[in-house]
Order: structure tokens, then sequence, then C-alpha cells
């Protein structure tokens, strides 16, 4: 699947020489089960908006995930079938790389186990290709995609997504650093060996660890 990027913003320059000069890195590292704040961030209390330089309009009405590569079922769902696929409700952090971290927040949507089980990766699926309306694509070994809270949500605080942190729904995984939960999803390969996105072609981390941080390649 190819994906058009548009032209990087302000802030995706300042990014990219983040990653080239190492910023942000303590030289610390914590692990989950005994710190709840990775090494290196600081807590919000509101959700920053942080994207490439648009946010894309995807009505629901033509909104569309295809999921797809090394699967045995591989689909096109619309929003009526996404939404008939089992819905859960989830509580999870969020941990940016750009060191702000938000706890409890509170996702509607549909767990990527569910979504597993629909399309069944074959046994060489190793890693995802992640794929978002507004061009942006990350990589995530399947490991992690598959972790028990990662999910793709549609809802978040009981409202629907709104459209500035990737609405009508994006993938939200947890335990690593946010860039890797790609917004106004679109699609998913499943890949045998790994293949690099947006941010991880521009000095980013293959995979993204916030309690090792793994901010940078």
């Amino acid at each position: 699947m190819d994906d058009e990027i548009p032209e990087t913003s302000k802030l995706t320059r300042s990014k990219q020489r983040w990653a080239s000069e190492g910023k942000f890195l303590t030289g610390h590292s914590a692990r989950p089960d005994a710190e709840r704040l990775p090494p290196g961030q600081h807590l919000v209390r509101d959700w920053p908006v942080l994207d490439l330089g648009q946010q894309p309009d995807v009505p629901t009405e033509r909104w569309m995930l295809t999921v797809g590569g090394l699967v045995d079922h591989p689909v096109a769902l619309d929003w009526k079938a996404f939404m008939a696929l089992p819905q859960t409700s989830i509580r999870t952090d969020i941990h940016c790389v750009t060191t702000w971290s938000r706890y409890d927040n509170d996702w509607q949507g549909v767990l990527t186990r569910d979504l597993l089980d629909l399309v069944q990766p074959g046994d060489d699926a190793r890693f995802v290709l992640l794929h978002g309306y507004d061009g942006y694509s990350t990589n995530i070994p399947l490991a992690d995609f598959a972790a028990p809270d990662a999910i793709l949500a549609h809802g978040w605080q009981g409202k629907p997504l709104a459209r500035e942190h990737g609405g009508p729904a994006r993938l939200v995984v947890p335990h690593l650093y946010f860039w890797k939960s790609a917004k106004w999803i679109k699609g998913i390969d499943f890949l045998a060996t790994d293949k690099a996105g947006f941010w991880e072609v521009n000095g980013y981390h293959r995979r993204g660890d916030p309690w090792t941080e793994e901010r940078y390649s």
C-alpha cells in the first residue's frame, strides 16, 4: 500500500532535528511494573495535538479499514462492519515521545486481538505496518500490536474520538510511545520482515519502548 506523505510541518521538521540531536534522552530506565511514569516524561491534564500538518476529514460514511498482507482472511471493513465487531472499553495511559504523558484515558473500540481473530495472521507474519488517511505510516512488531490492551479506538472518555486526535478511528498501543498509535487509521499490513514507517525513516526508534527510552534510532 503506497502513501503520499504531505509537505512537512514546522513541528515535523523540529522532531526530525530532535531525533538527530537525541533531545529529551535522560539515560535512565524504569520498569512499568515498578513505576507508572516512564523516564524523561511529565504529566499533563490536557491532550496535546500532534500531527504531520494536516487533519483529514473522514466521515464514517466513507471510512474504510483495509487489512491484508500475510493473513488468511484479508478484509475491507466499512464503518458498519467495524462497529459490528466485538466492542470493548478499556482504560490506559498515554506516553508521547515529546515527553508528555497522560493518565487514565478511557477508550472505546475494537481490541486488536479481536481483529486478529478475524483475519488470522499467517505463521510467517512478524510485523505490522500501519497506514493513516494523512499519509502517515508506522511499523510495530506483531507481538506489540497483539498486546491485551491495544485497541482500535473510535471513542475517548465516552464520546466519539475527535478529528484532531485521529477520529473516526485510530490505533492505541499504550505500552509504546504514542507515535506508534497511528491516527486516522485506514490500512494494516502484516509482514514477514520489518519495514520502517515515517518517523522510523526520520531518526526514530524501530520499536519505541518508553520504559527504556527507545526514542531514537
